[in-house]
């Protein structure tokens, strides 16, 4: 039937009605109070500020006036949001308590405190009746968040749901360049507390909103000093924030598996304490608003499917409401995998709420500035229909209005399904608890006659601040596990059907530790424990972050993954903390301690300074009780030194009479100076937080104070040089561009905040060759300098390293993933205490070779000169010219990958690149082969990484060079090769070739 001119203008009066049915509808939806006087003042400078109109919404383009509540002016001195005002921590802290003053709406709580001992605080908002009775609704969602508590009935659990109002918990600022959401969530707060328009005022009686404004305090206060210092210097550059938080920067927002940092566990215990449903995170580095809590593919392999729904829901929602309010550059999805489980919003996620993150626009201060984007910012996509726009005059107040409305559609939206949102926790949180009958496993279990108690001791730690329950079992548990397969060539039969599983009993001795998954939490543990795998030929090619992170494989820690049940029926006990470690048995003033490369051993050797230490240098049994090399004998320590000592290590000593009669040496307490450079402290700040946990002392070290000190060794014994992060050598040499004006990062009245960890009038001066001369004086005169990723490879290039190169690898993909390795020198005293193959992390697949000369002798393996030239014969036979007796060739040598080309007689004749035997760089380690490298995450083409070295210790002088193409120390991950570089410290004397003396320990002779 032909469309007629009737029908058609039917069809128009129809989309006319329903276009305004939906203008009514949003008009409806976020109705103001007509009845409510607006604060005129307050709400034309909002206009002001807003640099477009559509760059603000309805539900911010004013603000409701109060005779009683101040307003954020009364703090900062004009709106949320305006140029050039950018408050400190303590500025924002003051309003909210102002406001807990005005209305009993707001209540104020210390949630813990930073590092550096600034105060962190978490702000509830809601109606005066919600947050008198919070702990009687916080009794409730403790019920739903643990249904064990009412027997699993979902009876119950619907009478909680409906009597029961949730929590919606807002954190802001964990990024400290990223400066808008602390004004903006003031702002928030008091339009939550004051304003009575109705959808307001069903957010404020049906849910509770939790703030905390400011997540990196130390960084924040830090971010205000660059601020003040770049306005009193208008003209000039001002300096990077190179610190952020006392430890790290970018990365604190990496820091949800392990914990390591105040701020991370004083969110968690947060967010558990209150049994919060959401996290939301604040994040400014995208135009305008991503919502990417719906992100791309791939997601997490343990979350609950009813997660990833609701993140659909919201997210969607979030997008369509700004859409509809003319807001441009409003979008989801977009290309961030959803993968890791680091990010501090997962905290939620893996705790059976929901994980939400927005990245907004800020200018990284409170300039109002023109921003150009770049076509892939700018270009639409089919998740981003209303992109940004490809220019626009950027004011802070910009990023204000579009993280406040974005946050009120959210709460409302949550509000108005609230019910659907709590009963969705109770569904998770009991899904958890069957984990066991459905998706498995069982359990896992740490046995207690584990190698190493020490690293043992540290993944319990972290199972504990996640929540996670520990049992102990008191008698032998005896369960069917899975044997672990031998990966076969897949080039031997690629359509052979893969085996059936096998498996064996195995029984585990009582005081074994058991992660069992049938309660709340077991999907933290089960995303920790287990391992990742990421296919080569995932749709997703460009990982946002780290692709494995399997933490008994980085701790060097077995946790076997038990599939039977029967293992949940095992009699054990649940447990709080370990009590067992930090003892010694025996009598004797003389202590045994066993090495299985305990990071705790390093402790003690400091805590015990005074006391005369020996290492053995080959295994012993006393007593019973075997001792690998490396083991310390301990002399001359009063009893209470020592038991304080093991006490604070956790590790266990045996007390005995006399020292065993074994071959060992004396061990120092070495000086130690930590290197850094001004071009970023993001990576090597990891390594200065394992030290000071550790209680290691060291001097924190500038390359500008290498570049000025010519005697380096006087002062030091040790230099680490940890990673700075992607840095190029003629980076770390020149460091940044020095026209221009200094570039200060020191303590003065305008910037109190700065020059705290360390200071210097100008930022821009590198280490300069100046620098690297003293360096390789300072290893020359017997020093050791510690290098890892971009620095190994910076002591490569300056030639500190003589005889390694760094492998070109073509095609080969890793992106943060763990490795397996294979000790090739394992009476190296680095790897002291280590007795099974280490797995260790990769960020990029670095590699090393090794040579015999400088500048490499290694000639091709296969092809070119080792196939043989046209001539008689077969391609296996040898050629034979005429007219003579046939005379064979010396066999071409053919070395393993780690290995150096051997030099022949007329190679090293009259050769000044030959390095001398004694110098000749050593490898201690090396890459798995190519069947067994992959231990979890991300590898494509991992037989040109297979075999290679990955630590090898290279000599100038007196002194080494130790290059990790590893990282030994990240993210307090890999806990399982801490050691390595505690070995070389505590044995920097010792790593050439002909280093060090062996005697018969002195109690012993």
């Amino acid at each position: 039937m032909p469309f007629s001119a009737f029908s058609r203008g039917a069809a128009l009066l129809c989309a006319a009605f329903f276009c305004l049915q939906a203008t009514a509808q949003i008009d409806q939806t976020y109705a103001r109070d007509a009845k409510q006087t607006v604060d005129q003042e307050y709400t034309q400078r909002i206009n002001k500020y807003t640099t477009l109109p559509e760059l603000n919404s309805p539900l911010t383009d004013y603000l409701p006036a109060s005779s009683t509540v101040p307003t954020p002016m009364k703090v900062l001195g004009d709106v949320s949001g305006a140029p050039d005002i950018l408050p400190y921590a303590e500025d924002v802290y003051s309003y909210f308590r102002l406001l807990e003053s005005a209305t009993p709406r707001v209540k104020v709580f210390t949630i813990g405190h930073t590092e550096e001992g600034r105060e962190m605080i978490a702000v509830a908002v809601a109606d005066e009746s919600l947050l008198k009775d919070y702990k009687e609704n916080d009794a409730r969602l403790a019920k739903l968040a643990d249904p064990r508590t009412i027997n699993m009935n979902d009876a119950t659990a619907e009478g909680l749901v409906k009597q029961s109002v949730p929590v919606y918990y807002i954190t802001g600022t964990i990024h400290s360049p990223e400066t808008g959401a602390p004004t903006a969530l003031m702002e928030l707060a008091y339009r939550l507390a004051v304003d009575n328009s109705p959808y307001i005022k069903y957010i404020r009686t049906h849910m509770i909103t939790l703030i905390t404004p400011v997540v990196e305090v130390d960084g924040r206060d830090r971010m205000v000093d660059v601020y003040k210092w770049h306005k009193a210097h208008p003209n000039e550059n001002y300096p990077r924030l190179v610190y952020w938080g006392h430890y790290v920067a970018h990365d604190n927002n990496r820091d949800a598996m392990t914990l390591t940092l105040n701020l991370s566990r004083n969110v968690l215990d947060t967010y558990i304490n209150w049994h919060a449903q959401v996290l939301h995170d604040l994040h400014e580095s995208v135009p305008f608003l991503y919502d990417n809590t719906v992100g791309d593919e791939p997601y997490n392999a343990w979350l609950d499917p009813i997660l990833t729904n609701e993140w659909q829901m919201i997210g969607w929602n979030n997008v369509q409401e700004m859409t509809k309010f003319g807001m441009p550059g409003v979008f989801t999805h977009g290309n961030f995998d959803t993968w890791s489980p680091g990010y501090l919003m997962f905290l939620a996620a893996m705790h059976n709420g929901i994980s939400r993150l927005y990245e907004t626009f800020g200018n990284g201060g409170a300039d109002t500035v023109e921003r150009i984007l770049t076509p892939d910012e700018y270009s639409r996509t089919w998740y981003r229909q209303n992109p940004p726009y490809p220019k626009v005059k950027w004011s802070q107040r910009d990023n204000n209005n579009y993280e406040e409305t974005a946050l009120l559609v959210s709460l409302n939206y949550f509000a108005q399904n609230g019910q659907t949102f709590l009963n969705n926790f109770y569904l998770k949180s009991k899904r958890s608890i069957l984990k066991p009958n459905d998706a498995g496993p069982a359990a896992y279990v740490l046995s207690a006659n584990e190698e190493s108690p020490d690293r043992q001791r540290m993944l319990l730690d972290i199972l504990r601040a996640q929540h996670v329950e520990i049992s102990r079992t008191t008698e032998a548990a005896t369960a069917t596990v899975p044997v672990k397969p031998k990966r076969e060539n897949k080039e031997d039969d690629a359509s052979a059907k893969p085996p059936q599983p096998k498996t064996e009993q195995r029984t585990f001795p009582a005081g074994s530790y058991v992660i069992r998954m049938d309660q709340p939490y077991s999907r933290i543990a089960d995303a920790l424990l287990d391992r990742q795998y990421w296919a080569p030929n995932d749709p997703q090619k460009t990982p946002y972050d780290d692709t494995g992170w399997s933490l008994p494989a980085l701790f060097s820690v077995e946790a076997v993954r038990v599939t039977d049940a029967a293992i949940l029926k095992a009699p054990m006990q649940t447990v709080k903390e370990d009590g067992d470690s930090g003892s010694s048995s025996g009598s004797g003033s003389v202590y045994l301690i066993a090495n299985h490369a305990d990071p705790g051993l390093i402790t003690l050797r400091y805590l015990l300074k005074n006391a005369t230490v020996s290492v053995t240098d080959a295994a012993t049994t006393v007593s019973g009780q075997q001792y690998p090399a490396g083991s310390l004998i301990i002399q001359n320590a009063g009893a209470n030194d020592m038991k304080s000592a093991l006490q604070k290590t956790g590790l266990v000593a045996a007390a005995v009479s006399t020292a065993p009669s074994v071959a060992a040496h004396t061990e120092t307490t070495p000086r130690i100076a930590m290197m850094h450079s001004w071009l970023s402290t993001q990576t090597e700040g990891w390594w200065r937080q394992a030290l000071d946990k550790l209680r290691v002392p060291f001097d924190y070290i500038s390359t500008q104070t290498v570049s000025n000190e010519d005697d380096l060794r006087s002062k030091y014994d040790v230099i680490l040089f940890a990673p700075v992060g992607n840095a190029r050598t003629p980076q770390i040499i020149e460091g940044l561009p020095m026209w221009g004006n200094e570039l200060p990062w020191k303590k003065t009245d305008l910037t109190p905040n700065l020059g705290r960890i360390d200071s210097t009038d100008d930022m821009r001066p590198g280490l300069g060759y100046s620098g690297i001369d003293h360096l390789r004086h300072f290893v020359e005169q017997g020093g050791l300098l510690i290098t890892s990723q971009d620095t190994a490879q910076f002591a490569i290039d300056t030639g500190l390293a003589p005889g390694v190169s760094v492998v070109t690898h073509g095609n080969l993909k890793v992106v943060g993933t763990l490795l397996a390795t294979v000790a090739v020198d394992q009476k190296s005293p680095i790897l002291n205490g280590y007795s099974k193959p280490l797995t260790v992390y990769s960020e990029d697949g670095l590699s090393f070779n090794v040579s015999n000369t400088v500048g490499g002798t290694r000639g091709p393996r296969l092809g070119g000169d080792e196939e043989r030239t046209t001539g008689r014969g077969g391609p296996d036979d040898p050629d034979t010219p005429q007219g003579r007796p046939y005379m064979a060739a010396d066999p071409r040598p053919h070395p393993k990958p780690w290995e150096a080309m051997p030099l022949n007689e007329d190679q090293t004749r009259n050769n000044p690149n030959v390095i001398p035997a004694e110098l000749r760089p050593q490898v201690v380690l090396r890459f798995a082969d190519k069947d067994s490298l992959l231990v979890s995450g991300l590898l494509d083409h991992g037989e040109l990484l297979a075999q290679h070295a990955t630590v090898v210790a290279a000599h100038l002088g007196k002194g080494s060079v130790l290059l990790f193409a590893n990282n030994p120390i990240y993210r307090g991950e890999t806990i399982g090769s801490y050691p390595l570089v505690f070995n070389a410290i505590l044995n920097f004397d010792r790593l050439g070739r002909n280093a060090g003396t062996t005697t018969k320990s002195e109690a012993g002779q």
